[in-house]
């Protein structure tokens, strides 16, 4: 007997739980298969920004205190500056993969959603799926198997690389966090980034051009943060992925959509990961209730622009040691600037807000810092 659902979400992260939840909301028979068994795990930086919260949120995913960490606010930190801006009327949340990993398939199974766990998902010929090796039928497919997507492969969706991949390294230590805001510590093209996830641990992340360079020797180019992790117990191993921003000319095709990094990805440090790919779910559940994946296609790409542009910057930040120290001792100067462009990045705002003459005018402020 020949399975069957409406969608077939292949790849049980949490972009595929959520694009699994969308979807039996909207109404449809929703499958999600993956190879792995859970719960799952993947090197990220574990923070969520407030757009992410609130796309949780309409998957009736609620985040809290009791299971995630508050944060409200950015900290961009060198060796010469130290630049705060507060989250503009919200807060993210700081959160273990595992813990939202299971979280989302709590409310998966409560919406419906089938799940096949350990189970292998095979594309047969043009138009044919197999799950397990048996026959399985659906209307639509959605690839949500990660950046080295099969998914999308089958489908002729091969992506476009802008810039290079970077390497990012993670490992949780025990200890109080020291403070409510995600930081960022800039080094010479090197960043660690400190996310609190609950009131007694903390994910710290590496991210480096240097694959060789891991947490431990990174840690002593930043004493700062050094001594403050100085004698905290480690609770996590290691755990390390590349990083680059990703986009592809489209993320549709046939029956066939992408969601979260099977359909492009931005570099890590702007943060967005997840939080982009559960904004992208309602609207992909949106679109297969609507029999029309262009509309689909015509989100993404919104969805995508300032990411994108903020993985720019971020990036040219890395690369250029006298535009990062410049730029951090505007920001420092200038709080509310610093503020106004996190509005930007947490999507309460817009770029056209700041206007060309302001834009212009940070990058001569920058220029004279």
């Amino acid at each position: 007997m020949t399975r069957q659902a409406d969608v077939l979400v292949v790849g049980g992260g949490p972009a595929g739980i959520a694009a699994g939840i969308a979807a039996r909301q909207a109404g449809l028979c929703v499958s999600v298969a993956d190879h792995c068994l859970p719960p799952i795990d993947k090197p990220c930086g574990e923070g969520l920004l407030p757009r992410g919260v609130a796309a949780l949120r309409s998957l009736g995913v609620e985040l809290s205190p009791a299971i995630a960490f508050p944060f409200r606010g950015i900290r961009f930190v060198d060796d010469e500056s130290s630049a705060t801006a507060a989250i503009p009327d919200g807060c993210g949340f700081g959160v273990r993969r595992t813990v939202l990993h299971q979280i989302l398939i709590e409310r998966a199974l409560a919406t419906g959603v089938v799940f096949h766990w350990g189970a292998q998902v095979s594309p047969q010929g043009k138009d044919g799926i197999t799950l397990g090796g048996e026959p399985f039928r659906c209307k639509w497919v959605v690839g949500a198997d990660g950046q080295n997507s099969g998914i999308r492969n089958w489908a002729g969706l091969a992506p476009l690389f802008s810039g290079r991949a970077r390497f990012g390294f993670r490992r949780h230590f025990r200890v109080a966090p020291w403070s409510d805001c995600v930081e960022v510590h800039w080094g010479d093209r090197t960043q660690i980034v400190v996310t609190p996830t609950c009131s007694s641990e903390i994910c710290v992340v590496v991210f480096t051009e240097n694959p060789q360079l891991r947490l431990e020797s990174a840690l002593p180019l930043f004493p700062a943060l050094a001594a403050k992790l100085e004698g905290a117990p480690l609770t996590t191993p290691e755990r390390g992925d590349t990083t680059a921003l990703r986009r592809l000319p489209a993320v549709v095709r046939g029956r066939v959509a992408l969601i979260g990094d099977a359909s492009g990805s931005v570099d890590a440090i702007t943060g967005y990961g997840l939080s982009l790919a559960f904004q992208q779910a309602p609207h992909l559940a949106d679109a297969l209730v609507r029999e029309d994946l262009r509309y689909y296609q015509t989100v993404h790409r919104q969805l995508a622009a300032v990411p994108g542009k903020m993985s720019r910057l971020l990036v040219a930040m890395h690369k250029n040691a006298r535009i990062r120290r410049r730029t951090l001792r505007l920001f420092a100067r200038k709080p509310d600037l610093f503020s106004q462009l996190l509005a930007v990045h947490t999507g309460e705002s817009t770029p056209a807000s700041l206007g060309a003459g302001q834009v212009l005018g940070l990058g001569w402020q920058i220029l004279r810092a």
